[in-house]
């Protein structure tokens, strides 16, 4: 067999045929001759997804606080009361706190899932506050407030992770 002479010779074992094949992907995870096709680099597609779940858990976690909150002011026998606990405040300043949060939380949500830079923080900055606030709410509700601090730390994460101006650079 005769070599054509715009192939290069490549140090991968020969085929059935006795001839070398090119490899399937170079070194930068790229299919050869597809000019930016391929795999993503990095993970940024999990990184993605995860920051677009991490804007629909903003948001809906705002939704439950505004609820949580709106529950806390109307009738304070909805959760079971707490003796003597080192953080206390009244079911009422929890209402109003959960109610704020809430719709801070729904707005940050939303920005999110538009994509906005100012979200990514603010989200970051109130998840924190609000596994805080979880983590004092604890003797109200102790399994939710328990779930609550898992998104938290989730939605922190994800939030952290993704870098859009990379992700959009791919595309």
């Amino acid at each position: 067999m005769t070599q054509q002479p715009h192939s290069t010779q490549q140090p991968h074992s020969p085929s059935a045929g006795g001839q070398e094949k090119p490899p399937v992907w170079n070194d930068s995870g790229q299919a050869p001759d597809t000019r930016g096709y391929g795999p993503p680099q990095g993970g940024s597609g999990l990184a993605m997804g995860g920051a677009v779940f991490a804007g629909v858990l903003m948001l809906m976690n705002g939704v439950i606080a505004i609820l949580q909150g709106i529950s806390a002011l109307a009738k304070d026998d909805v959760y079971t009361r707490v003796g003597n606990y080192v953080y206390s405040i009244n079911l009422t300043g929890w209402g109003v706190i959960l109610l704020c949060l809430g719709a801070v939380g729904v707005i940050t949500g939303w920005g999110i899932l538009r994509g906005m830079s100012w979200a990514r923080v603010c989200g970051i900055v109130l998840a924190s506050l609000s596994a805080i606030l979880q983590f004092m709410f604890l003797p109200y509700a102790p399994v939710w407030s328990v779930i609550m601090i898992a998104v938290d730390v989730f939605v922190i994460w994800a939030l952290a992770v993704y870098n859009p101006a990379r992700a959009g650079a791919q595309q």
